[in-house]
């Protein structure tokens, strides 16, 4: 018998990165969330910023949907399980709407997930610069691709009474619904540095006070009664929900029997980069997860046997983390152990001996620092040699994104041999027990990661 699930759901798409995808995504999360509906958040593609702001409008985990991280079949199961109990889920696209992994297709675009999905799309037009230009552009990316269904749009950047009336006259010619009109006025203060926006774990309260502003902006200046009948007029769905215990027995790596070991991962403002389901898989493995601020907490979690430090901006906070030596000393001491630890990007720059001349923890013979190029993109590779996450051999789809450089020295072996895009290149460090690499990778797509860290962990009594 094949389950079904009748969740309300939109996708929020736009022609271009730019158009005011995050305000209006954002802001309608908050505005249902006020209105009493439990709202489940997702960000297609491997940004991690965004959800941050998506967690704080709902009150839940937001979410990742990337078919190149974590493969097409994943999309609905992934889906079902964030929202799992929601009223409504919001989805915010990326980039533009038929925007994907570079020369493949549509793979890990917006419109291959709303089709995955289902689900209707809401497409954010910038109207500053047109007006009845503007049915031509929507018509033409409601014509591209017939399985994709544009629900109607909502218009950004309005400038008078007059302008929003030529806009839509010209919509009502092509026959396309105006669900909100938002002027161009300040918008929702969201400040952006070199890799994006500014997390949220940054900017408390400020953030709080931006998504109360992009609810404002967007209950004042859409249908919200309208969009609700969109969302609801998605039909069911017959995915089953992920589950990282069925996910783990799958892969054939049950939980070990024995005390569950402390796996810390890194938190607070310079760690804000990781997937909810990571935390998930590492629980199903059967550890205790247990959070630390490597700015603040001058020791690691008591009983740690492992230790995760995902992304984030460790170059913005370079001074404050070198001045934690004590907290430097105990993650060398762990990883010279034996112990496990998984570092990605931000991680591998704090396990270096040096980050822009700010001593970090040197656990591995490098120096790191910040340049003007940005690194960015998907990425195809294949473990050089057995690690603490994976077997040698092992292929993974990840993302790069960073404008640090990293000159290693001696006595590691790489981490990754990545083979797309451009010209065969090893990558990463793997040292003892340490992994550490500049690729992102989902663990929903390789569940045995978080069983071999566990699995390799410390249990509490035993001898580190």
């Amino acid at each position: 018998m094949v389950s079904t699930l009748r969740i309300p759901r939109l996708v929020v798409a736009a022609p271009s990165s730019g158009s005011g995808k995050t305000t209006v995504a954002t802001g309608l999360m908050a505005a249902f969330t006020a209105r009493g509906l439990t709202v489940s958040p997702h960000k297609a593609g491997p940004d991690y910023i965004d959800p941050g702001y998506h967690a704080l409008a709902t009150g839940r985990p937001g979410r990742n949907l990337d078919a190149y991280l974590c493969g097409t079949e994943l999309l609905g199961p992934l889906f079902a399980h964030g929202a799992a109990g929601a009223d409504l889920a919001v989805v915010e696209g990326v980039m533009g709407l038929y925007d994907g992994a570079a020369g493949q297709g549509e793979l890990a675009s917006t419109a291959q997930l709303a089709k995955a999905l289902r689900a209707p799309v809401v497409l954010v037009v910038d109207g500053s610069s047109q007006s009845r230009s503007v049915a031509a552009l929507v018509h033409g990316f409601a014509s591209w691709d017939p399985e994709v269904r544009i629900g109607g749009v909502i218009l950004n950047k309005v400038g008078s009474d007059r302008h929003e009336e030529l806009l839509r006259e010209a919509l009502d010619e092509a026959g396309v619904d105006v669900l909100g009109v938002l002027r161009r006025t300040p918008q929702a203060a969201t400040p952006s540095r070199h890799l994006g926006l500014v997390p949220v774990a940054e900017r408390e309260p400020d953030a709080v006070a931006a998504v109360a502003a992009m609810a404002e902006q967007v209950r004042a200046g859409c249908d919200l009664d309208a969009l609700w009948a969109l969302a609801r007029s998605a039909p069911p769905l017959t995915d089953a929900p992920w589950d990282p215990a069925q996910a783990l027995a799958g892969a054939g790596t049950p939980p070990p029997a024995g005390p569950r070991p402390v796996v810390a991962v890194a938190g607070g403002a310079a760690f804000t980069f990781s997937y909810a389901e990571h935390a998930e898989l590492l629980t199903a493995a059967g550890a205790e997860v247990v959070p630390f601020d490597p700015l603040r907490d001058e020791r690691l979690p008591e009983s740690t046997g492992a230790l995760v430090i995902g992304g984030g901006f460790p170059e913005v906070y370079a001074p404050e983390l070198s001045a934690n030596a004590a907290l430097r000393a105990e993650v060398a001491a762990l990883a010279a152990a034996g112990a496990p630890v998984a570092a990605e990007c931000a991680g591998l720059l704090y396990l270096a001996r040096e980050l822009d001349g700010a001593p970090m923890c040197g656990v591995l013979d490098a120096s790191a620092r910040m340049t003007e190029r940005l690194t960015l993109g998907y990425r195809d590779a294949v473990a050089v040699g057995d690690s603490v996450l994976a077997p040698a051999g092992t292929r993974v789809f990840g993302h790069e994104f960073h404008r640090t450089r990293l000159e290693p020295g001696a006595g590691t072996e790489p981490a990754w041999g990545v083979v797309r895009p451009g010209p065969p290149r090893t990558e990463g460090f793997v040292q003892g027990g340490v992994h550490a690499s500049y690729l992102h990778v989902h663990w929903a797509a390789l569940p045995t990661a978080a069983a071999r860290l566990v699995a390799r962990a410390v249990r509490p009594g035993a001898a580190v």
